[in-house]
């Protein structure tokens, strides 16, 4: 049964946080320009590097298989840089500004499902110990914001965009 845990914790935190973004977010967005739409999801991301726990014994409750470990901690940290650079690059308006988020959101995104895929293979949920929350409720909200940011590449401007250039 403690085998369902966190199966069970991410499956609720996808359904909140989905809801959340289908409900709240998503209507919103539509009023903002798409730089102003991208800046808060890349600053969220920004904070990535958190999956560095996985490497400090101690946070964790033992050491946490480096095949798992290894590739979340710097998978995330890469996203994490960038972010950053995405972020600039959209708030300076440059013109591989987009190209840059396109990247980050790839690479984010894959970085969390090879993470998942990989601890649920190698990592028994107790190992974990204080980064328990990270698969449990900070991924779930950064798959969704992903799809968020994947949703505005593809629409587009926002509508604040479309009439200033009408």
């Amino acid at each position: 049964m403690r085998d369902l845990f966190l199966p069970l914790s991410i499956t609720m935190s996808l359904v909140s946080f989905g809801l959340i973004a289908r409900w709240y977010v998503m209507p919103l967005l539509a009023r903002y320009t798409l730089r102003d739409a991208l800046t808060p999801f890349l600053l969220f991301h920004s904070f990535r590097h958190i999956g560095l726990a996985f490497l400090i014994v101690g946070v964790t409750s033992s050491p946490l298989d480096p095949s798992f470990a290894e590739p979340a901690a710097y998978g995330d940290l890469l996203a994490a840089a960038l972010a950053f650079v995405a972020l600039i690059g959209v708030r300076l308006n440059w013109t591989i500004a987009i190209p840059l988020v396109w990247l980050f959101n790839i690479e984010g995104f894959l970085d969390l499902m090879n993470a998942v895929y990989r601890g649920f293979q190698r990592v028994p949920d107790g190992e974990f110990g204080a980064t328990y929350f990270i698969p449990a409720i900070v991924v779930p909200a950064l798959l969704v914001t992903h799809m968020i940011v994947f949703a505005l590449l593809i629409r587009g401007p926002g509508a604040a965009e479309t009439e200033a250039n009408a």
